[in-house]
């Protein structure tokens, strides 16, 4: 129990399961959404963010944030102009949003070694202000998922039917949107662009093999998911390992052991 003796330790415990608890429950309804790509595309608009930042001097998780839910509002923009194939929108921003990370990076000159941290998340990334950041965006996320639970559930079901009850349809797959966005914003510090969106599907995907009922979907996917952020934490500290990468392991080694498991059975 030293390790938490570490304010650093201290805070990445904390932003990581605030994270951890977000990320798996939106990828919930975003795996049933069959948008599993949401979250790599939107990652992908985060990391430009953080190289504007970079590049024009303000703070880069404050770019990732804002660069993440404008990539948001573009994303529900392209679906409403393709509607039969809702994909593309996550393919144009998931290149778009590449390319402008890579002209920003290379007109800074700024791949370094906080931009390292930005990529693959880093244990010391996470400052005081960052922390509390997480806390109260996380709060805010947590709060909406709950108000707006049934509308989800409804959509993520049966979008048609969803409409025809007088669910706001469009209004509720915004908002969610930039719900999402935060939330890769968030994740971002601990995770690292590269790998946020698997912390997202994974632990869903562990859920939905085993999950009985849907609220135990929940359950699961949030507990694999703190699971792995806590035990990848603990291991990339001891080990000097980068974080994002070890906690992607670790929740895929759950899943692979999952789906094995069943079919032994």
């Amino acid at each position: 129990m030293y390790i938490l003796t570490f304010d650093f330790m201290q805070r990445a415990l904390v932003a990581g399961v605030i994270t951890a608890v977000l990320a798996s429950s939106i990828g919930v309804f975003v795996v049933l959404r069959r948008m599993s790509l949401v979250g790599d595309s939107l990652s992908h608009a985060a990391l430009s963010g953080v190289a504007a930042g970079m590049l024009f001097g303000f703070y880069p998780f404050y770019g990732a944030l804002a660069f993440s839910a404008l990539a948001a509002l573009f994303i529900e923009y392209i679906r409403k102009a393709f509607e039969r194939y809702a994909e593309v929108a996550l393919a144009v921003v998931m290149s778009g949003g590449m390319g402008l990370a890579v002209v920003l990076i290379s007109l800074g000159k700024s791949f370094n070694a906080d931009l390292f941290s930005y990529l693959f998340g880093s244990l010391v990334a996470v400052s005081p202000s960052d922390a509390w950041i997480i806390c109260g965006v996380g709060l805010f996320i947590l709060l909406s998922l709950v108000i707006l639970f049934r509308e989800l559930f409804a959509i993520a079901f049966d979008e048609e039917s969803a409409r025809l009850s007088g669910i706001p349809v469009d209004a509720v797959n915004t908002y969610f949107t930039l719900l999402t966005a935060l939330a890769v914003a968030l994740s971002v510090r601990v995770v690292g662009t590269l790998l946020v969106s698997a912390l997202m599907v994974i632990p869903a995907a562990v859920s939905l093999q085993t999950a009985k009922s849907f609220r135990a979907t929940f359950g699961i996917a949030v507990g694999v998911a703190v699971f792995s952020v806590i035990s990848g934490l603990y291991i990339s500290f001891i080990l000097n390992l980068a974080p994002g990468g070890t906690i992607v392991l670790i929740a895929t080694a759950i899943l692979m052991t999952v789906i094995s498991t069943k079919k032994l059975q």
